[in-house]
């Protein structure tokens, strides 16, 4: 046998030692207020509907797998979000965590602003008739081409990201005549309480220019000396699914200690200040995430408190909820196909989707939750992992939950909170169809996002 070969053994896949994972619910039937969509409830006869509509019905007429997201609850929440910061103070919807024109819709009839970081982003924004100064744009890397697009449409403000952008938007601005509104992200030295892919404020990663080094002093120096370019603020985005205020506090008071160097230096008090997003939802029972009004009163209240020690003027606050408003407003429906018990460790339940609809639990070790949705069922819990039908043994949409042992072929499950990200980074591997969204309110549901064709596939492939 070579050397860098060995036999794996009964427990090479990652098996988990018992007690790891938490214990499963008293009752499997009971469905966790803050893990699902505010309309999502179970029926006497133990199927479960959303926004009125039976998830039996929703399967056979728009088939699985499939996103279906509560527009109520989305409409709820972004407007839950305006309240909480108020009129001196912007929300930026985070288009990336999920975007459509009908999503760009509801944000513009509920008052919120919309953050986009690429071409496609800005098009589908633009199509969806959201007014251009109220939309951001973001990214570490946007082409010549993008930022032509964004200065023509006049958006509201560009993030410079690096100082080859401040001289990319500088000219594309001077070509055009348009004195551009831009903010300079930086990156403040905060370790988030998150995951290495999604923690983006310490200095060894791709987002930002550095405080630490004297960096960000320069680029502002750099912008000022632009007269294409106007600049209104800093930007600081820590990571993402963050439940813990206290890297938000380090990174305002890191912000506004360069506010203050930058007025000693220049005279000028720069007005605004984004602290980005990032806020974390409830994934499963045990997540315990803050509400829009914490959180508001939480960051005015840390701004409010550097500037008075600083002296200067509070600025005007930006943020970026994405998987805040869109990621517990969904839930992705599967049907039940093949169900595989192994002795003594756990039963493999394989549904009709997979990494090609949810990549995070591979990318990220991402927790879920999962329940039997079609009828209920009072059978003894059994150990559980969730896995798609791809070529990949890293296939795995839950990788320990407790489903009801007498779950069979057919029946039909569903994984909340997968609104912000499932969509978006989903993908046709394996050839596989990508899910349709179906926007469900008030009895009535409709397609907003449709499900690919095979004619999808061989369409872009021009062999």
């Amino acid at each position: 046998m070579s050397r860098s070969a060995h036999p794996a053994g009964p427990r090479y896949a990652d098996v988990l030692p018992e007690g790891h994972y938490s214990p499963p619910a008293a009752d499997l039937n009971v469905l966790p207020e803050k893990v699902w969509s505010r309309t999502v409830t179970r029926g006497g006869d133990g199927v479960v509907s959303v926004g009125g509509i039976e998830v039996t019905r929703l399967a056979e007429e728009f088939g699985t797998p499939a996103y279906f997201l509560d527009e109520e609850d989305f409409r709820t929440r972004c407007r839950a979000w305006a309240h909480a910061f108020g009129p001196g103070a912007d929300v930026f919807y985070a288009g990336k965590a999920f975007l459509s024109k009908a999503v760009v819709r509801w944000l513009k009839e509920e008052g919120l602003n919309l953050d986009v970081c690429s071409g496609g982003e800005l098009t589908t924004a633009l199509a969806a008739e959201m007014p251009a100064e109220r939309i951001a744009y973001h990214g570490n890397n946007k082409s010549v081409p993008e930022i032509r697009r964004a200065v023509e449409a006049g958006v509201g403000r560009i993030v410079l990201d690096s100082f080859q952008e401040i001289v990319r938007v500088a000219h594309v601005a001077a070509e055009l005549g348009v004195r551009q509104r831009v903010q300079i992200r930086v990156t403040v030295g905060v370790e988030a309480h998150t995951h290495e892919f999604i923690a983006t404020a310490h200095e060894d990663q791709k987002f930002g220019i550095a405080v630490a080094d004297g960096m960000a002093a320069e680029a502002v120096r750099r912008v000022l000396g632009h007269d294409s370019l106007e600049l209104i603020g800093i930007h600081s985005h820590i990571g993402s699914q963050i439940f813990d205020m206290a890297g938000f506090e380090v990174s305002a008071k890191r912000v506004v200690q360069l506010l203050a160097a930058v007025r000693d230096e220049h005279g000028v008090e720069l007005p605004e200040i984004d602290l980005g997003g990032g806020l974390g939802i409830a994934y499963t029972d045990g997540d315990d995430p803050r509400e829009p009004h914490e959180i508001a009163k939480s960051l005015t209240e840390i701004v409010a408190r550097e500037c008075e020690s600083a002296g200067l003027r509070a600025p005007r606050i930006s943020v970026e909820p994405g998987r805040a408003i869109v990621g517990p407003t969904a839930f992705t429906l599967y049907e039940v196909g093949t169900i595989k018990p192994l002795e003594g460790l756990r039963t493999y339940v394989s549904v009709d989707g997979g990494m090609s609809d949810n990549i995070r639990t591979s990318l990220y070790d991402a927790e879920y939750s999962v329940a039997l949705v079609s009828r209920s069922s009072d059978a003894e819990p059994m150990l559980s992992r969730v896995v798609g039908k791809h070529c990949e043994s890293g296939d795995i949409v839950v990788r320990d939950a407790f489903l009801p042992a007498d779950l069979a072929p057919g029946d039909l499950i569903a994984v909340p909170a997968t609104g912000a990200y499932c969509r978006s980074m989903s993908s046709n591997y394996n050839h596989a169809l990508r899910p349709p969204v179906v926007a469900v309110r008030d009895g009535a549901a409709r397609v907003i996002v449709r499900r690919d064709t095979e004619e999808d596939l061989l369409r872009i492939d021009v062999g």
